[in-house]
């Protein structure tokens, strides 16, 4: 595993090796079945081209009614629980005191990205944010605290944990592209990313 410090971002690249990487999958499937991915719209009304679901005691969805945690999927059914291997990887990662109440699952198909963004909608901001990468490379761009200004990129691959906190907790960050099919993991291709999240 190698550690990179990055604009305050801690990515540790090949965290998990292929064996934890496909145990996690499996352990995703029943989620998925539970929560169904969806598409959802921005509070503007636009479509996102990432599917997304949630694992916890709450979820983070998006809709005209604005960004927000809830307790139940938008079909209405609550959120399974987050397995115990994963809330193990942000425990061994993270170190934190608390367990993380979300899980967002996001899962990028052939052409999504997800453009910069800060992730503001919990309580409090001292907790960090743990990222799992599944699947597909990923470019990842790191900008700043403001909009604008310089920005830096990496790729990320399967197995790659990233954890955002302290000063590095409100930088603008998204995924500019995917390359698909670059990872075997998920049989028809893409990646998955899981973040992390105190949310109360």
């Amino acid at each position: 595993m190698a550690r990179l410090l990055l604009r305050g971002f801690d990515i540790r690249k090949g965290y998990l090796d292929a064996v934890s990487q496909t145990r996690l999958v499996d352990l995703l499937r029943p989620i998925l079945k539970a929560a169904p991915l969806y598409r959802p719209f921005t509070p503007s009304g636009k479509e996102m081209s990432v599917r997304m679901t949630s694992a916890g005691a709450l979820g983070w969805v998006t809709d005209r009614a604005g960004y927000r945690y809830q307790d139940t999927h938008p079909k209405g059914m609550t959120w399974p629980a987050i397995p115990d291997d994963i809330l193990t990887i942000w425990q061994d990662v993270t170190g934190a005191e608390r367990q993380p109440d979300c899980c967002l699952i996001n899962y990028y198909g052939e052409g999504t990205k997800m453009g910069l963004h800060q992730d503001k909608d919990e309580a409090d901001f001292s907790w960090p944010v743990l990222s799992i990468s599944l699947g597909d490379d990923a470019l990842f761009r790191i900008g700043n605290t403001t909009r604008g200004g310089k920005t830096e990129s990496i790729w990320l691959s399967s197995g790659d944990v990233v954890i955002m906190g302290g000063p590095a907790r409100l930088t603008y960050h998204g995924i500019d592209r995917i390359r698909f099919g670059s990872s075997k993991l998920l049989p028809k291709g893409g990646r998955i990313n899981l973040t992390l999240r105190v949310a109360t």
